[in-house]
């Protein structure tokens, strides 16, 4: 996302030119300016004048004006609402983890031996489930962005843990596959079969992938990597960026595609007019061979410059990961290892993910609707068009840039609503999802360093001056010093309220000026 003022902010000014949209209303201004290069030409040149009353140029300016602010304002409310959205789940998942790491017990007992039960498996349980509220965030970008199933770089880590099938390793088949996994499977042409190696090795209580070499996985691995350095390369120039090194290493039963694969730029992105000459430069490039076709799928942008907005995929990854955090929940209440209160919490903010992107899906697949567009661009079209001729008789020879400067200015503001109405696509100007996946990410990590120590075990010690600026003594200071009246039966709580009034009269005086 590019949101510094490209007036002021320096460096990488031709990603700044890709933010803009003139590569996508260029043929537009094109043509209009044409027009009034005709319409200048003949006037002057001829005895026709071209220029015809301009009475209607005011009134309807001024309406095209405010439908076209109405269209950028709700487009940039939708751009908004997406970013807000995004805000709920990193509060939530936060929450999430918080209850989980804290409020579910780590001291447990055993109920059919009465035992303590050892610390590092239910460490392993809770941290597990932290990464799946964290492989949550991660299935949400990959779904918004129409990128179905969990094969990917980035997600398959966190959820390879999850059963494949609903049945036992011995009587597992192609049809046992769960949901989660066989709508991966279908979501894509490379990965509708499943191989007969994985169904007889893999098994609800193990469910490690088994690929077919070390070797294929190496490549693979390196693959990914590079795609994703190489796509966020600008970030730093004194490390590789490569937040993948932070996810945990599986070797996955089919091919995993990268985290982050945003079209690849063009020489045509940064000279768009050149468009016009692409099919000869393939000549050129190809003499005396036969081209082959670009595949569809690799165009991001039509002959004319139009962005080709990328097809949806159907993906059910975020559901099914939330059904798995409310089936620990569940067994969490059966267990009794939770208190009403923090019960309510942790059931709250899984409803409040799952809220969360019901909306953010209802932004992506609730486009304003065509007919409204259909007539705002064509009413937009005949008003440029005719304005040439209506500003002929005032202009004259400047009636040509003042064409073209109209046709940038409002095909500009149009065009911008149309790019930010789904803020959710690799488009420079879309969230920065990955970001947003990423500050989550290392949210839930700091998560799990904390300690959870005892309060007294760092409250009543040197380091703690809690009556400071009226009683610069520590804690340990205080409860050692048993002379004192604060320990006094009738004389305690009065002492300790007059420290704590000296101290309120010191900083009120302190931090006025």
């Amino acid at each position: 996302m590019v949101a510094e003022n490209p007036l002021f902010a320096g460096g990488r000014y031709y990603k700044k030119f890709k933010a803009t949209v003139i590569n996508d209303i260029w043929p537009e201004v094109l043509f209009f300016t044409l027009v009034g290069v005709m319409v200048t030409m003949v006037s002057e040149m001829t005895s026709t004048s071209l220029a015809i009353s301009n009475q209607m140029l005011t009134v309807l300016g001024t309406v095209l004006g405010l439908v076209i602010s109405f269209r950028t304002s709700t487009a940039y409310e939708r751009f908004s609402e997406g970013r807000k959205l995004w805000t709920n789940i990193a509060i939530a998942s936060r929450n999430l983890a918080q209850i989980i790491w804290i409020h579910v017990p780590f001291d447990r007992v055993d109920k059919a031996s009465g035992m303590k039960k050892a610390t590092l498996p239910i460490v392993i349980e809770k941290k597990s489930m932290i990464n799946l509220v964290q492989a949550y965030s991660v299935s949400v970008k990959h779904l918004l962005r129409g990128e179905g199933g969990v094969y990917y770089a980035d997600l398959y880590p966190l959820i390879s843990l999850l059963p494949r099938f609903s049945t036992h390793v011995e009587h597992a088949s192609e049809d046992d596959m769960l949901p989660l996994w066989r709508a991966s499977d279908m979501d894509h042409d490379v990965h509708k079969t499943i191989r007969e190696d994985t169904i007889k090795s893999v098994s609800r209580a193990n469910t490690a992938p088994l690929p077919d070499t070390k070797e294929d996985f190496g490549e693979q691995e390196t693959r990914e990597t590079q795609s994703w350095a190489n796509s966020m390369r600008g970030r730093s120039h004194k490390k590789k960026f490569d937040p993948e090194l932070a996810l945990p290493v599986f070797l996955s039963e089919q091919p995993l595609r990268p985290a982050r694969n945003p079209p690849v730029s063009s020489f045509y992105d940064y000279f768009p007019f050149l468009r016009l000459l692409k099919p000869i430069f393939k000549q050129v490039s190809h003499f005396g061979d036969k081209p082959a076709p670009e595949p569809t799928s690799a165009r991001t942008r039509n002959f004319m410059g139009k962005k080709i907005r990328p097809e949806a995929a159907d993906s059910n990854v975020p559901m099914e990961i939330a059904l798995f955090l409310m089936t620990y929940y569940s067994w969490l209440m059966r267990q009794g290892l939770l208190t009403p209160a923090s019960a309510t919490a942790m059931n709250n903010a899984i409803a409040s993910m799952q809220d969360t992107v019901t909306n953010l899906e209802r932004i992506k697949n609730t486009p304003l609707p065509f007919a409204y567009q259909a007539h705002l661009r064509i009413s937009l079209w005949l008003y440029l068009f005719f304005l040439p001729f209506q500003i002929y008789s005032a202009f004259k020879w400047l009636t040509i840039p003042a064409a073209a400067f109209a046709s940038f200015l409002l095909l500009g503001f149009l065009e911008i609503g149309q790019e930010i109405e789904n803020p959710f696509n690799y488009d420079l100007n879309d969230l920065d999802l990955d970001n947003f996946c990423l500050a989550i990410q290392r949210e839930l990590h700091e998560v799990t360093a904390h300690t959870t120590p005892d309060p007294e075990s760092y409250i009543f010690t040197e380091w703690n001056q809690p009556f400071a600026p009226g009683d610069r003594r520590s804690a340990k200071e205080m409860l050692d010093d048993v002379a004192h009246s604060y320990h006094g039966v009738d004389t305690g709580m009065h002492s300790i309220r007059r420290t704590l009034l000296k101290s309120w009269r010191d900083v009120d005086e302190i931090t006025r000026q």
